[in-house]
């Protein structure tokens, strides 16, 4: 088998005025994956930095195959249930049928008759299990009272905060799988339909997408849930201004996963104490809000182990909203496994903890967030062909404000 040649580094030279490419190159800073050079230092007292990258071909998604179905029969408490289920489903997604169909809960359920011996762990995919249609099997269970539910409650997702993180820029192929996963693409098709998405303030024409996360991202949630602090000081510094800053170039997507039976109006006081909704004077607009019910779980690879996190699938929006897609959207978050559906679009930054100690108090992340959102909103057409992994690296070689 060949091999191809790499391309050859293009060079981004930034002065004091603007940042131009050097003549010669084709394009500005195509997929800037920062190839290791001396060159990428900005020194101290220099003029001008140079930035030299590589361009990453991204390849393209493959057409999904017809999903294979398992039609399956269970009797609880005395009852006759039916289901249907894909064989690219997990044993997670059995489980949270039988819940949505019974009340038991995952971890009060016990399946007797569907395998022989112990049921597989969740990440297991049915179909690797050789079930045959018309499999019966009995479920025992206690289900949970019936008390208002978040109806997200029902997929059991993970908190918004741990250490468990993976970084899918780093393994292309491995996030290419996941984009083309039969389960995946019919999750992201099932959200889209049952997206109902109440605009804030009308999106503007020819303006690019920034989703936004908020837990972690731009607040500390910790405080701000318990009430442990007031909530302009659970903001991370230079909130507003980092908002206003991206405004006239990004229409603004609030996405959240705190937990609550009453996310929205919850979420709505919180970001009216903020100062980011209501009757602040402020120059900048959100244009709607998502929450953890637009997320799913997918299951990922983690030191050659699977693990079961939620994800922010950008397609949701981009079924809902066409006029946005790949080549417009940015989504900034703390957590990079929900990037695990879209990687090329994701810009991670470290998460904004401990808002009373004063280390956190002279956090700077946003206004390099913004420095570094306006640059590529004034100079890059098609945000698709950006590795946004390397930002720092392009925010420190531009320019002082």
């Amino acid at each position: 088998m060949g091999t191809e040649t790499a391309p050859s580094p293009k060079r981004i030279k930034l002065d004091d005025n603007s940042a131009r490419a050097e003549p010669g190159s084709d394009a500005p800073l195509d997929q800037p994956t920062v190839a290791p050079s001396t060159e990428t230092e900005v020194q101290e007292g220099e003029q001008a930095a140079v930035v030299t990258a590589v361009v990453d071909s991204t390849p393209s998604l493959e057409e999904p195959e017809a999903e294979r179905w398992i039609h399956l029969q269970f009797t609880w408490s005395g009852k006759q249930f039916k289901l249907d289920i894909a064989e690219s489903d997990r044993v997670f997604d059995l489980k949270a049928m039988l819940q949505s169909l019974t009340d038991v809960p995952p971890e009060r359920q016990k399946i007797l008759g569907l395998v022989k011996g112990k049921l597989p762990p969740d990440e297991e995919r049915l179909g690797d299990l050789k079930l045959v249609s018309g499999k019966k099997f009995t479920l025992v269970g206690t289900p949970q009272g019936h008390e208002i539910k978040d109806p997200s409650q029902l997929e059991y997702l993970p908190d918004v905060f741990n250490d468990l993180d993976v970084d899918f820029s780093a393994n292309p192929a491995a996030a290419l799988a996941y984009m083309n996963d039969q389960r995946n693409l019919r999750k992201i098709r099932e959200h889209s339909k049952k997206l109902k998405v109440d605009i804030i303030h009308p999106l503007r024409e020819g303006k690019r997408l920034l989703v936004l996360d908020i837990d972690y991202t731009i607040l500390d949630t910790k405080p701000l849930t318990s009430g442990a602090l007031p909530p302009h000081e659970c903001a991370r510094p230079g909130l507003h201004q980092f908002l206003e800053a991206v405004y006239p170039y990004y229409d603004i997507c609030i996405w959240h996963v705190i937990p609550s039976q009453t996310s929205w109006i919850w979420l709505e006081t919180k970001l009216v104490e903020l100062g980011m909704l209501g009757s602040a004077p402020r120059n900048y607009q959100i244009s709607f809000v998502l929450d953890k019910t637009c997320m799913f779980t997918v299951f990922s690879m983690r030191e050659g182990k699977q693990y079961k996190h939620s994800v922010k699938a950008l397609q949701i929006i981009w079924n809902h909203f066409p006029q946005f897609n790949a080549s417009n959207t940015v989504h900034v978050d703390d957590l990079g496994r929900n990037f695990a559906l879209n990687p090329n679009q994701g810009l991670k930054i470290p998460a904004f903890k401990d808002a009373h100690m004063p280390q956190s108090r002279s956090d700077q992340e946003l206004d390099k967030v913004a420095r570094y959102m306006i640059y590529i909103a004034n100079t890059q057409e098609d945000f698709s062909k950006i590795n946004h992994k390397d930002w720092r690296l392009i925010e420190r070689a531009l320019p002082p404000a």
